[in-house]
């Protein structure tokens, strides 16, 4: 048997193993139906941006939970945070750390949508900003 090596095929695995490695997906839900359903209470924002980033502006009523912090491993205090009965829209930026942090949350039991649009689309969309503290 004879291994022939083709660049091709191991682009191929490689795309594979990407696909794989990434199981979640944006979420469909459209920023009215994300806006409704946490107006409703059936869903809560989660931001997974750094402390910065929250520090200079976030959504009113978002859970603060940064990917660091996701990454290496949530406490019991940070999974109190997160209701059960509720969907979890996890957001960021642009997504990429929405989907990574959603995946993780999701394999603890949580109901998660990750968001492709960022913090400045939910604004655009009409979820208030947070005051800031006094």
């Amino acid at each position: 048997m004879q291994f022939v090596h083709s660049p091709l095929l191991a682009i191929t695995g490689f795309m594979v193993f990407a696909v794989l490695a990434s199981a979640a997906e944006h979420t469909p839900d459209t920023l009215p139906t994300v806006k409704e359903n946490i107006e409703k209470g059936k869903g809560v924002l989660i931001d997974v941006r750094e402390k910065q980033e929250w520090d200079e502006g976030h959504i009113e009523g978002a859970i603060f939970l940064p990917l660091s912090t996701v990454q290496k491993g949530l406490s019991k205090e940070d999974l109190a945070k997160l209701p059960k009965d509720k969907i979890l829209y996890v957001h960021c930026v642009v997504g990429k750390r929405a989907l990574t942090a959603g995946n993780a949350i999701e394999k603890l039991g949580y109901s998660v949508r990750p968001i492709k649009p960022g913090y400045k689309e939910l604004l655009s969309a009409g979820l208030p900003k947070a005051k800031p503290a006094p």
